[in-house]
This record gives C-alpha cells, sequence and structure tokens, in this order.
C-alpha cells in the first residue's frame, strides 16, 4: 500500500510538471491533481496490462516504442474520466505529458524499493 501511495503522489507531481511544462493541459484544483495521481496509478495497474497484452505484437514490432503510445492512451483515459483534467493539444499534448510522468516515475522507481522504502545506493570500491 505504501508503494502504491508513494507512486501516486510522484505520478501527481509529475502532472503538476506537466501542466507547468506542456501547453494544452490543465487541471483546476489541487484535489483533481491528487485524484489524477491515484486514478493514473489505479489505470495503469489494471487497464494498462490488458491494452499492453491486445497491443503485444505491434511493441514486439517496434521493440518497445509502441508503450510510449499506450501510456498516452493511459493518460488520456485519465483526462476522459476525470472532471476537472483538460487535455486540449491532441496526441502530442498528452504524449508530452505521458513522457514527463513517464520519466518521474522511472526515476522515482529508482528510489522506491519493491517494498515501498526509499533506497539510497553507495557504491565504495
Amino acid at each position: 500500500m505504501t508503494t502504491f501511495v508513494l507512486r501516486a503522489v510522484v505520478s501527481a507531481l509529475a502532472l503538476w510538471l506537466a501542466t507547468r511544462w506542456v501547453p494544452g493541459i490543465r487541471i483546476d484544483d489541487a484535489g483533481t491533481l491528487i485524484l489524477a495521481g491515484v486514478l493514473l496509478g489505479v489505470v495503469n495497474a489494471i487497464v494498462r496490462p490488458v491494452v499492453i497484452l491486445l497491443t503485444l505484437p505491434l511493441t514486439l514490432l517496434t521493440l518497445g516504442v509502441f508503450l510510449l503510445v499506450v501510456n498516452t492512451a493511459m493518460l488520456a483515459l485519465v483526462a476522459w474520466m476525470l472532471p476537472g483534467f483538460h487535455l486540449t493539444g491532441g496526441f502530442w499534448t498528452a504524449f508530452e505529458a505521458a513522457l514527463i510522468v513517464w520519466l518521474a516515475g522511472w526515476l522515482a522507481a529508482g528510489l522506491i524499493g519493491p517494498k515501498g522504502r526509499i533506497q539510497i545506493h553507495i557504491h565504495r570500491e
């Protein structure tokens, strides 16, 4: 549960960054932002694996690059489901925002271990 909460917070922060950096994405208030982070986590846990399985041949054909399109679709789905989360620029707006969310999640995954603990790795020679 702790891992899900930390990832939802990271997603919410990444969505906030996306509203600042990407024109065409807008979230009305802080409550909607937090709810968007949680809903994105739920969509990524339930819907995304099904979509990845259905698009597996295309994902393999593109050597995984199609996963960026899947991530974009998941973000657009959350925007469609959640009033107060607006994507007005079309596919490329959602694509840029999905890249920001993916990058933030990737960086956070390096710090958040599988048990939800923040890990710091020190390599000594």
